[in-house]
């Protein structure tokens, strides 16, 4: 019985003190165990490919589990049922053929280890991001060089079928980056009614209907959302409400806001800020962006500057206000995450290999390093089980 599904009358006939007592206990008693992180990477140096670590989420220290083989596990997601793990393989040609690659994996359920099940090919050069549905019947992946978003049918047993179909985004940009469609991210929103695609070569969100029943894309009513002209829209986060769509754009490094329509899938824009302190003149790129699970902060990283920039999101407009602007401590941090009870934020420093956790103040926002930096070869992208 879960606390959404008791009744009134059956909260009073067990002893509402005691249910919650219960269900207290349980959630301290997850508080302290130990979860489990899974670091993709890239193997062009010394790592091996998916590595998997044990976080404790009272000291934020990582131990390491094991690892499994794998070209260029740059992005990896996990599905609901926390049985299988996705990671794309960032190629350019796989099987002897133009295209990247998918890989599905199993979970043992007891080690939480991996285990290859299968492998697809992309129809796409370097895919560098997927996402599931919550059926586990779908999923969706970004390849960059090939401009497009891969759509691929999910088995009972997790294992990835052919690809179903191939949305191709066409355009270009002013930047020397932008000379064609570069798809670099691709979410669904939380009714999963569509998936919106962040495509860094045209400046543009696309925004497609999704179809459950058939795993299909088609383009919504409004197809796309424009970005500045040389912005570079990379990755995206939702605010927990649905109501709100942050974009992170790699080329300018600024953090545009969007008020979201659920229903028809619509974007109205906000505001446009930098994400980058206003005395800073040299090079940098955005990379990454995440709302916290309490909805009051968002944060982003800046590959150059070597940052995490804090803002705090107003409730009720989605206007942010800058907070602050943290070191990484390393260099070139790519995906970052925060451990799912909001306690700790985690970076992956691409450059200087290594994997860099800092505790969140809940009220502020803001980071303060733990101390824990933990070497691991070419860390790309960091998820949680």
């Amino acid at each position: 019985m879960t606390l959404a599904k008791v009744s009134r009358r059956q909260f009073m006939k067990v002893g509402g003190i005691g249910l919650l007592g219960a269900f207290a206990f349980r959630a301290h008693a997850w508080s302290n165990q130990d979860r489990v992180l899974y670091v993709g990477t890239y193997t062009s140096g010394k790592s091996e490919g998916i590595y998997v670590y044990r976080f404790d989420p009272n000291t934020g220290a990582l131990n390491r589990s094991s690892s499994i083989k794998s070209v260029n596990p740059s992005f990896l997601t996990i599905d609901r049922s926390r049985r299988f793990l996705y990671a794309v393989n960032e190629v350019g040609e796989f099987a002897g053929k133009p295209g990247g690659a998918v890989s599905a994996f199993g979970i043992d359920r007891g080690t939480q280890n991996l285990r290859l099940l299968n492998e697809q090919t992309t129809q796409g050069a370097d895919p560098c991001y997927l996402s599931v549905d919550s059926r586990k019947r779908t999923l969706l992946v970004a390849n960059y060089t090939g401009g497009n978003v891969s759509v691929f049918p999910l088995r009972s047993d997790g294992t990835l079928g052919m690809v179903a179909e191939v949305k191709q985004h066409e355009g270009s940009g002013i930047k020397e980056q932008q000379k064609g469609p570069h798809a670099h991210c691709i979410i669904f929103d939380r009714l999963e009614r569509h998936a919106l695609g962040a495509d860094l070569g045209i400046d543009k969100v696309m925004i497609y209907r999704f179809d459950r029943a058939a795993g299909k894309l088609t383009p919504a009513k409004q197809p796309f959302a424009e970005l500045k002209p040389g912005a570079g829209p990379r990755h995206l986060s939702f605010h927990p409400s649905g109501k709100f769509l942050y974009v992170i754009n790699e080329l300018d490094s600024t953090m545009a806001a969007f008020k979201y329509n659920e229903l028809n899938g619509t974007l109205m824009d906000i505001e446009t800020v930098s994400t980058l302190p206003s005395d800073f003149s040299g090079t940098s790129y955005c990379a990454d962006v995440h709302v916290s699970p309490s909805g009051k902060f968002l944060y982003g990283s800046n590959r150059g500057h070597n940052s995490i920039v804090v803002f705090q999101i107003d409730q009720q407009t989605g206007k942010l206000t800058l907070v602050e602007h943290v070191s990484t401590e390393g260099n070139w941090p790519r995906n970052f995450t925060i451990d799912p009870s909001g306690t700790f934020l985690l970076v992956a420093n691409q450059r200087s290999e290594n994997v860099v956790v800092f505790s969140i103040d809940r009220s502020t926002g803001r980071l303060k390093p733990t101390g824990v930096n933990e070497a691991i070869p070419a860390p790309v992208c960091l998820r949680f089980l």
